[in-house]
């Protein structure tokens, strides 16, 4: 299979890829579609942050944020079947159940896990040996540099996680088992091991002071900037929009099956930083996954890690067998 020269890489050798946005097809359909699928997220943006922004203490709460959250994804269900970018990423029963199921253990067992030994819970207990009160000048910033800082400072930690799983064995076992995800939809960011789901979700953004406030607009620029890289729509996104944040044809082309493409796009929600250190490829794929698109099942997706690790460690330092002499 022919490649695709980018920069000094050649991708698209191993899996069909799409380079450059003048080659992505763009939304078909009316001047109200176009106009639509053009402007909802810039609009679903700057709209939460209004919110959120403007709303009364009383409503501007942890509680309201989880209630928009979902409802927020259960629009954007309906827009994958309205609108999908590719109909082989159709949501099947199967995957949905499948989806749900890591959903669930993300609003559970991993939540529970991080209140008790997450990244939060390390700041913490450094901050109680040490004077932290050099970081409280962040309170005095201006509300939406907090919120941008919160968002920017969570997603540059993850950029390095992100990059290391792909470039450190022990890492990339458990981020393994998030690469045989064989389509994009609006829960498959929740799908993975356990143990790598863990580590995506460390940051240090603890070591700084910020006002409860600004963590709800933070929390908005995740929502409608990052929730975008796992979802089956076509938009017709804005140029400037797409130079700035992760897309879903950035993810898909990190997801692709050519192992070169993957090596690129690892930010979740800001791609200009994957520009600043030359790991941006603007493009997108359909076909993906690992092993020609393998789909794991659910009890593999568990324990792949630690047979895998295993297997390795056997190969490596196994004691050799012995060949008789004849």
């Amino acid at each position: 299979m022919d490649g695709i020269r980018v920069g000094n890489r050649v991708i698209g050798t191993q899996g069909p890829v799409t380079v450059g946005w003048e080659n992505i097809p763009k939304v078909q359909g009316g001047p109200v579609k176009q106009f639509i699928f053009t402007w909802f997220q810039p609009a679903a943006l700057f709209g939460l942050l209004a919110f959120y922004y403007y709303a009364p203490n009383s409503i501007a709460k942890a509680s309201t944020a989880i209630g928009i959250g979902i409802g927020f994804k259960v629009l954007l269900l309906g827009l994958e079947w309205v609108n999908p970018r590719y109909a082989s990423w159709r949501l099947t029963w199967k995957e949905l159940v499948t989806d749900l199921f890591y959903v669930g253990l993300g609003y559970t067992i991993l939540r529970i896990v991080d209140d008790h030994v997450g990244s939060d819970v390390a700041i913490k207990a450094i901050q109680h040996h040490f004077d932290m009160d050099k970081f409280k000048w962040f309170l005095g910033l201006p509300l939406l540099l907090q919120a941008f800082l919160i968002s920017f400072i969570f997603d540059f930690g993850q950029y390095w996680m992100h990059r290391g799983m792909h470039n450190w064995y022990p890492l990339w076992l458990p981020h393994s088992v998030h690469h045989y995800i064989t389509q994009l939809n609006i829960n498959k960011g929740a799908v993975g091991n356990p143990v790598e789901l863990f580590l995506i979700g460390l940051g240090i953004g603890g070591f700084f002071d910020f006002l409860p406030r600004a963590a709800l607009l933070a929390g908005a620029l995740g929502m409608t900037i990052s929730i975008y890289q796992h979802i089956n729509v076509r938009f017709n996104s804005p140029r400037w929009w797409r130079f700035l944040f992760n897309t879903t044809e950035h993810h898909s082309l990190h997801h692709s099956q050519d192992y070169e493409a993957t090596r690129s796009n690892y930010s979740n929600s800001y791609i200009f930083i994957d520009r600043m250190f030359g790991t941006c490829i603007d493009g997108e794929a359909e076909l993906l996954g690992l092993e020609n698109g393998r789909r794991m099942s659910i009890r593999e997706q568990m324990t792949y890690p630690f047979t895998e690790g295993w297997k390795t460690l056997r190969e490596r330092f196994g004691r050799q067998t012995a060949v008789p002499a004849e």
